[in-house]
């Protein structure tokens, strides 16, 4: 008999074949006094360098198939593997209590993980399961026990894993792994990350997957709606195989698109654009049709090295950006550090709640010089395609204009020597905080676009860290009250002539789009395998059936009614 297990979609597809149970060595180990303590931990420094020259390998091999922003995982694991302050500690660990190097790594690597574990947002979270990524494959060389050969997988299967890592996914082959399901993870994980750059169908967090299915034995997973069936019967294999060919057909009628507009059924032409994280990124974009970037995260170019990127290194990644857009326009967020990206170079001061604290255009408006180094890179590259500029996390008028003001400045320095560049450069703002929704008018007045940030907005407006499974619930973006302030936005940018667009996680939502675009919105910036699955959709609908859908949606009492009213128009 059938058993349905309910998780997390993570990567959307539908895979159905046998389960292949990722069950890692036993790295147990005999609890012990040593003599020599310099032998034992010339152990340590020897497995640790195995380790660093396999994950060099294994990011040679996938640098094929991920891009740039999956790939900096490995360069993270490596930077786990040099930590000198790990490494003291292990030193400490076997020279003070004459421990084994097995007990000694155990020991440290489970203190850091445990201590990320424990922090209050998701982001640091995630990054415990890379410590433990890492502290595994050093135990294995240490042990001289070999981890699973996932790249030599050669038939069909659904991979099962109590928790897949970073390494795990790169080895993959999409070509034999149909499908992948785990006890833990959540959708921000990097094993879901990277799935979806692999388009493998995935489902994370399940909780009890790996001791309800059986090695070998036929499932399915389907990544549209989180549902995973363990021994279906031939009826629900021969309903996944069509619901599999059915989407399959989706996307190649999407695959149409590519070069179509994004235009309403009544002929009124909006912008689907692509959130990126690097220069890489543009390429995908590109290849589903991106009306250009609406939001290019530059807090990477931040985040993957060891020191603040030069003004010449950060134009050349705005430049390959806007390059690669062939003329579409590039939309860069300004440094949005601190809160859930700290960085490793730059202490921030310890705060009881980092989003709410020292983060974002906050800390540039502080460190002027830092902010004029990116801003003169900005200016720079548009010389090479059209840039616009957004600030994250503004709140006030006051702080908007002391942003625009460090802008004028770093523009007239690179004008002394290029007059006239940057002129062109179009100046936005998110709004993400609630103040600034509220006060959108006066805001509007002020710059050529306004951005719904709505991840942060959402959050912010329900005091509900959107991280925290205990207030998942409060997550909703088709609240009718956030309804009505997201309309009031757009109402208001409009009123200035100033151009309104969505760059969170609402803009790709699909109940949330006829609704969007009933309140007028511009533009809509999305993850970039969403692009043409919202063009498709934008246009079978009417922008006045959409607003007087709005009407109606915003005079309700809940998210869930919301809901099935827009349902119910769209299945009519």
């Amino acid at each position: 008999m059938s058993q349905v297990v309910k998780g997390i979609a993570a990567s959307d597809g539908i895979g159905i074949a046998p389960a292949y149970l990722l069950v890692d060595p036993d790295l147990s180990y005999e609890k012990k006094t040593i003599d020599d303590p310099a032998a034992e931990y010339a152990r340590v420094e020897a497995a640790f360098e195995k380790s660093i020259k396999q994950l060099e390998t294994i990011k040679e091999n996938a640098a094929s198939r991920l891009g740039a922003e999956e790939l900096a995982v490995f360069d993270a694991h490596i930077t786990i593997l040099s930590d000198p302050e790990m490494m003291g500690q292990i030193k400490d660990s076997i020279e003070t209590n004459k421990v084994s190097a097995e007990e000694a790594v155990d020991t440290v690597t489970t203190m850091f993980s445990d201590m990320l574990a424990s922090m209050d947002n998701e982001y640091m979270k995630e990054r415990a399961a890379d410590v433990k990524d890492v502290a595994k494959r050093a135990m294995s060389n240490l042990m001289g026990k070999e981890l699973p050969n996932i790249a030599g997988i050669d038939h069909p299967v659904i991979i099962v894993a109590h928790e897949i890592t970073p390494s795990d996914t790169s080895q993959m082959d999409a070509k034999f792994v149909k499908g992948m399901i785990t006890d833990l993870g959540g959708r921000t994980s990097h094993a879901a990350i990277m799935s979806r750059t692999l388009r493998i169908p995935a489902i994370v967090g399940s909780q009890t997957i790996t001791t309800d299915a059986k090695d070998g034995e036929m499932m399915v997973v389907d990544g549209l709606n989180g549902d995973a069936v363990l021994n279906p019967s031939e009826e629900e294999v021969a309903k996944y195989e069509q619901a599999a060919a059915d989407y399959e057909k989706q996307l190649a009628e999407w695959a149409k698109l590519v070069d179509a507009p994004s235009v309403s059924k009544d002929g009124k032409e909006f912008e689907i654009a692509a959130n990126i994280g690097t220069p890489d990124d543009v390429e995908d974009a590109t290849k589903q049709g991106a009306d250009g970037v609406g939001l290019f995260r530059s807090e990477f170019l931040y985040m993957s090295g060891d020191h603040f990127p030069s003004e010449d290194e950060q134009f050349e990644a705005y430049k390959k950006a806007v390059e690669g857009m062939n003329g579409k326009p590039v939309v860069v967020r300004t440094m949005d550090i601190g809160g859930d990206k700290p960085l490793d170079y730059m202490p921030l001061p310890e705060e009881l709640n980092p989003f709410l604290g020292y983060r974002a255009i906050r800390i540039c408006l502080q460190q002027p010089d830092m902010f004029k180094t990116q801003l003169r890179a900005l200016v720079r590259a548009s010389e090479f395609g059209p840039i616009q500029i957004m600030f994250p996390m503004i709140a006030t008028v006051a702080e908007l204009r002391a942003a625009k003001k460090i802008y004028e400045e770093a523009k007239a320095e690179v004008q002394a020597t290029h007059p006239g560049l940057g002129d062109n450069v179009k100046i936005g703002m998110m709004i993400e905080v609630p103040l600034a929704a509220v006060n959108a008018d006066a805001l509007a007045k002020e710059v050529d676009f306004f951005s719904i940030g709505t991840n942060d907005l959402i959050q912010y407006f329900f005091a509900a860290d959107r991280g925290n499974e205990s207030v998942s619930y409060l997550y909703q973006p088709l609240n009718p009250a956030l309804l009505s302030v997201i309309k009031h936005v757009i109402e208001a940018a409009h009123r200035h002539d100033t151009k309104a667009a969505m760059c969170g996680e609402m803009a790709g939502d699909e109940l949330a789009l006829p609704l969007l675009m009933g309140m007028g919105l511009d533009e809509y910036s999305m993850s970039a395998t969403s692009i043409l699955r919202t063009r498709s959709m934008m246009s079978k609908l009417d922008t006045k059936e959409c607003a007087e859908l709005v009407e109606e949606a915003i005079n309700l009492s809940t998210a869930e009614e919301v809901a099935e009213l827009v349902k119910s128009r769209l299945n009519k």
